[in-house]
């Protein structure tokens, strides 16, 4: 990391060590790269979404260590001392306003979504989406207008009128709530139809009642123009790129709802388009049965003696990306009764790991939960031709591999909305003793044993 001044007001600030794109300030220390955040923690230049807590202390160790380039040491020491005056108390003075904010607004609609916060207005609802990487940081907050004649808050970023009328969604697990909801007809458009499993929207598909818009990497912007939707329901993702999607002239209301790390905060997002289609209580009563049926069956399994070990997913290209401790499935894993290998580990995300470290932990494992994105079978005679490791694990050799077979479950489109079946599969296999009452003929929707 170095600084440079050229002498005409602009600095620029080089983090190569840390893989991180050039910087880019004026004179104002203002950021001119889109990509890189001040922490409103500690002032630290960084990516967006990089969590305070993996840069605590290094921007305050670099910059004393490192030199600044093109003036002198006098002036080099004056730009330090300017730099943390500058950054901190701005910081600082932005995350208090965020939090005199929320104070000010009442209370939070949302119980378990950790991404979104909705307050009610007179004019309607008050939506800010939080930054999945980073909750102190918002993706932008927006005004769900349900009664014109009231005044709407001046300082959002996009005003939707509700109900609306048209949306493309750009994922499975948004335009399936407007299914289930029996709203479909508000969706226009999705990504990834070739993906699809769901025969209505196979079948909207054919009709064209229903366009393909392509794919995130390659959405066809002309067709949603020509589609005049109110919104496009996108997924936000690390580097904060839309894509140019702003050419359709459409609200881009971020969804991240993928990015919550608990089945009932995902779940949960049901409620925001319920919000947006204009049946709140409809949405409301349905989260309701499902938030009920999960926590009736989590506390089936919270004191149970036995808990079964467990551990997830499958070697891809040679690596091996493990589900975190704090992850959704680990979260699910926890709450039917199972101890997951990897507990402890803090991160929320996946994280890779080579075939002789998974061995070494979960060798000894009860189960092994998989997921199979083909259409054909998962067998143990398939997995052993796969990889040579996979017959060593007990799991494998006594027969105990879970696996979801997406293609034929709409594990993507329906799964999401339906964490109380996913904990009563796990609980199936774990402790099928507790299945009683309601449960009592409970046969799992998306889990198997792998077939013999």
């Amino acid at each position: 990391m170095f600084l440079r001044h050229d002498g005409k007001g602009r600095r620029e600030v080089f983090l190569g060590s840390r893989s991180i794109k050039c910087i880019v300030y004026d004179k104002n220390l203002s950021p001119l790269r889109k990509n890189i955040r001040m922490c409103p923690r500690c002032g630290l230049l960084v990516r967006q979404g990089e969590a305070h807590r993996r840069h605590k202390s290094f921007f305050e160790r670099e910059l004393q260590r490192l030199p600044v380039q093109g003036v002198s040491r006098k002036t080099e020491s004056a730009m330090r001392k300017l730099w943390l005056l500058l950054l901190f108390p701005l910081m600082a003075c932005s995350h208090q306003t965020k939090q005199t904010e929320e104070m000010a607004q009442g209370d939070n609609l949302m119980r378990y979504a950790k991404n979104i916060s909705v307050y009610e207005k007179d004019y309607g609802y008050r939506a800010e989406v939080l930054c999945p990487w980073d909750t102190t940081l918002s993706l932008g907050t927006f005004a769900f207008v349900k009664d014109t004649t009231k005044a709407v808050d001046t300082d959002v970023k996009g005003i939707l009128h509700v109900p609306v009328r048209s949306v493309i969604s750009f994922s499975a697990t948004q335009w399936s709530v407007f299914m289930r909801l029996g709203e479909i007809d508000r969706v226009k458009g999705i990504l990834e139809g070739r993906f699809v499993a769901d025969s209505t929207m196979l079948s909207l598909l054919a009709q064209q009642k229903v366009y393909d818009i392509g794919t995130e990497a390659a959405a066809d912007v002309e067709r949603m123009i020509q589609l005049k939707p109110d919104a496009l329901l996108y997924s936000p993702y690390f580097d904060g790129n839309q894509g140019g999607l702003n050419v359709t002239g459409a609200v881009l209301f971020p969804f991240a709802d993928y990015m919550e790390n608990t089945p009932l905060g995902r779940a949960e997002w049901i409620r925001v388009i319920g919000m947006l289609a204009g049946c709140e209580d409809k949405a409301d009563a349905w989260f309701a049965d499902i938030e009920r049926r999960y926590n009736a069956l989590s506390g089936l399994c919270a004191n149970v003696e036995h808990r079964p070990t467990v551990f997830s997913d499958l070697a891809f290209n040679g690596q091996w990306y493990v589900a975190g401790g704090r992850s959704y499935i680990a979260k699910l894993f926890a709450d039917a009764g199972a101890d997951y290998i990897w507990k402890d580990n803090p991160s929320t995300a996946s994280v890779p790991m080579d075939a002789e470290s998974i061995l070494a932990k979960a060798q000894k494992a009860d189960f092994w939960r998989v997921i199979n994105s083909r259409n054909t079978s998962m067998t143990y005679a398939t997995l052993a031709k796969e990889n040579p490791v996979y017959p060593l694990f007990d799991a494998y050799k006594n027969h105990r591999i879970i696996v979801c077979d997406i293609m034929q479950t709409g594990y993507f489109e329906q799964s999401q909305c339906e964490p109380d079946l996913l904990l009563a599969d796990f609980i199936h296999f774990f402790h099928p003793e507790l299945l009683t009452g309601e449960w009592a003929d409970y046969q799992p929707k998306y889990y198997h044993f792998v077939d013999e």
